[in-house]
């Protein structure tokens, strides 16, 4: 996407990059549209980076991309759809989702309570977006039939290491070599 210049046209929440201190972008505010992947969107706004949820896409006057799912017909967790969750999440400030970036070390799902464990990374331990990438997951992830709860829990052990991307993340980023 190139960039593109809007206008919010009621206030927008949002979330600094890479802090995710929580913002309201004003009515009337321009923002410059700089990355739109997973129905997210990184935008630049009285120049500071911040994220806005596809969900609050209409404040922006966008469209947001819906998560859709059908139902099991055992009223299960289907793990292919929590894995398709997941990889609606791209990480702000690089232009690949969380699964291809290798920062999702693991899927766990408990049939018996409806909940979903989320074992993951970051790209750095002192990576400021944690708190952002965990929202979303939690969000995301919550949109799967018959989820109650999703638990993130945020490890550093392995450190990640960009051999953990898979091959297309690594053309996409220009790290394949």
């Amino acid at each position: 996407m190139q960039k593109k210049m809007v206008v919010a046209l009621t206030d927008c929440p949002a979330r600094l990059v890479p802090v995710g201190t929580r913002i309201t972008i004003p009515k009337d505010t321009f923002v410059t549209i700089t990355q739109s992947l997973g129905g997210n969107y990184t935008v630049v706004v009285n120049g500071n980076m911040a994220r806005v949820d596809g969900t609050d896409a209409a404040a922006l006057g966008l469209k947001a991309e819906v998560l859709e799912f059908s139902r099991s017909e055992e009223g299960l967790i289907l793990e292919d759809q929590v894995w398709k969750a997941l990889k609606s999440i791209y990480d702000p400030e690089i232009p690949v989702n969380l699964v291809d970036l290798g920062l999702i070390y693991g899927v766990d799902i408990n049939q018996d309570d409806f909940s979903v464990k989320i074992t993951m990374t970051l790209t750095a331990p002192a990576c400021g977006m944690g708190p952002v990438l965990v929202s979303d997951i939690k969000y995301r992830v919550g949109k799967v039939p018959n989820v109650s709860s999703v638990e993130v829990d945020l490890v550093f052990d392995p450190p990640w290491t960009r051999d953990m991307m898979s091959d297309e993340a690594k053309l996409e980023t220009g790290l394949f070599f």
